[in-house]
């Protein structure tokens, strides 16, 4: 595998490395590339080449087009073997969120985007009544997803989508695991307000960004 050749640009490498771990909340400039994570990463085949600890090299040396432009952000299943491999323990899984919602924030194209039709739908979906509702979920995923089909003159990979849908909705249902009923958490309050601190730390550390730029 051919490695990428990274300019190491200390301005920018700084911003991106204090946002990041602001937003993160992992300590990045703990990694010694030991590439433990790397090895265990269940993804890592399938990422063109950008494990765990290329990620944190490429924002340790500034390189926000490869952070945010990557497979990897958008294939991590969340199973944090790379932070129980790590000697210094770091989550990479939440620096792959981290990394995430920073794509979408600046509008960049997703690698995967039914990964991010997916991300935006459960995170909706959860908002509203602290619950993911089935019903509300799916049909959020697939009006995005139709929206895109639908720009893009895809009609047949359209047909395919709600056919293979369809098909998991009603294997859902068989079993139990479609809800119909609504259920909510007891404190719709705090949960609100979980949100709205979320959503002003982020802003915080993006505006604390731009300003060191």
């Amino acid at each position: 595998m051919t490695e990428t050749v990274l300019e190491y640009q200390p301005e920018k490498a700084r911003s991106l490395v204090e946002e990041v771990m602001e937003r993160s909340e992992q300590p990045l400039l703990a990694c010694f590339q030991c590439r433990r994570c790397a090895a265990g990463c269940p993804v890592g085949d399938e990422t063109e080449g950008i494990t765990p600890d290329r990620l944190i090299r490429a924002i340790l040396f500034g390189d926000r087009e490869q952070a945010m432009g990557n497979l990897l952000i958008w294939r991590c299943v969340a199973c944090y073997t790379c932070g129980t491999r790590c000697p210094n323990n770091i989550q990479t899984a939440r620096i792959n969120e981290t990394l995430k919602h920073m794509a979408k924030e600046e509008h960049l194209e997703p690698k995967l985007p039914k990964v991010l039709a997916f991300h935006n739908s459960f995170c909706t979906a959860a908002s509203h009544l602290g619950k993911v509702n089935e019903l509300e979920f799916m049909a959020l995923y697939e009006i995005k997803n139709t929206f895109r089909d639908l720009k893009s003159l895809k009609f047949t990979g359209l047909i395919g989508e709600y056919m293979s849908q369809a098909k998991l909705g009603l294997a859902m249902t068989t079993r139990g695991r479609m809800h119909f009923g609504i259920q909510k958490v007891k404190d719709l309050g705090e949960l609100k307000r979980l949100f709205k601190k979320a959503k002003d730390k982020k802003k915080a550390a993006r505006e604390a960004s731009q300003d060191q730029e």
